[in-house]
């Protein structure tokens, strides 16, 4: 964002961003632009936003200085990066990606299209999700001349530590030539395994896998991963929450994500037949009854509200972008400073 942009300065960033991009913004002084997400309301989930919610952003906020979104999604829904691309291409507004569930995308013609591929600036993958690296494993992928690359470099430099844990490079350098030499082959056979077992928990009463014709069309995703195996089970009556304890606590299995309706398992191309049998047994004996993990009332949810934000700065202090130092509350009476 640095790069992109400058404190005091805005940013597109789609309101579904992942907590690291709230906290460069506070901690950059770059002021976002939010651009929402799109709502789901058979479903109750957003998706990433539209390329025509950015180009509406930018024709209110011209002096934007780029845009920012996530995609894929934890849950699998992909933006239409082409269209985003194009939108701030036109404007001569460069685009970054958080691709971080992506590093897996370029290897094979039957995933959502890469970033780069689709013509963003700029992408973030975490290699420590979908490849084979370790924790903190991620990489830059950069392309055109919107960005410079000294000025990222200075930037993350500039964030980064100065003692670099050799392991984590040597990680993501392994797993560059796996997937270099191998990609096409390994993640054929994660496609196919995730296929098989996505039918197989579809076949349990109960259950149902979502999948591009959930997800996708007007109004929603633009394409779709099926990688994360994302169970709605609200036909069960319980939550993904209430799920997901039952199967840590009966079967010592963590779930990848979970909410009030699904509950997901996130397959790479690390996951075989032994792996997913995991979760095939306790799907097959799933939690159905109050004396497993509890049902819930049912509720419709809302919908999330607009959100359009107005800064309002204390009173008798001027407007900054820069952190600020709040009072501390004091001792009530009786107590003592520790």
């Amino acid at each position: 964002m640095l790069t992109v942009t400058s404190p005091g300065h805005r940013l597109l960033v789609g309101r579904d961003a992942h907590k690291s991009v709230v906290a460069g913004l506070i901690l950059s002084g770059v002021e976002p632009v939010w651009v929402e997400p799109q709502w789901d309301t058979a479903r109750h989930l957003a998706h990433p936003p539209s390329a025509a919610a950015f180009e509406k952003a930018f024709s209110e906020h011209p002096d934007a200085d780029g845009a920012l979104v996530t995609s894929p999604t934890p849950y699998g829904a992909a933006a239409d990066l082409a269209g985003i691309a194009d939108v701030c291409h036109r404007l001569g507004k460069p685009v970054i990606v958080d691709e971080a569930w992506g590093a897996h995308l370029p290897f094979h013609d039957d995933l959502p299209s890469w970033a780069m591929d689709a013509g963003a600036d700029i992408c973030v993958t975490s290699i420590h999700k979908m490849g084979s690296g370790l924790e903190q494993g991620s990489v830059f992928h950069l392309q055109g001349d919107l960005i410079d690359p000294a000025e990222l470099a200075s930037r993350a430099d500039l964030l980064g530590t100065t003692s670099p844990n050799v392991l984590i490079y040597a990680g993501i350098d392994a797993w560059r030539r796996q997937m270099a030499e191998q990609g096409r082959e390994l993640m054929g056979r994660a496609l196919e395994l995730a296929a098989c077992t996505r039918a197989a928990i579809e076949a349990v009463d109960g259950f149902h896998v979502n999948d591009a014709e959930d997800f996708c069309g007007p109004g929603l995703a633009h394409d779709f991963d099926p990688l994360p195996v994302v169970m709605d089970i609200s036909e069960l009556g319980t939550s993904g929450y209430r799920a997901a304890d039952w199967l840590r606590e009966h079967h010592h299995l963590d779930a990848h994500l979970f909410d009030h309706r699904r509950i997901s398992a996130q397959l790479t191309h690390a996951d075989d037949e032994q792996t997913t049998k995991r979760l095939l047994g306790p799907c097959g004996t799933s939690p159905t009854t109050p004396t497993t993990c509890g049902t819930r009332r049912r509720s419709p949810s809302p919908p999330p509200p607009s959100c359009g934000w107005t800064r309002r700065a204390r009173p008798g202090t001027p407007t900054s972008h820069a952190m600020r130092r709040f009072p501390q509350p004091r001792p009530s009476a009786g107590s003592r400073p520790r």
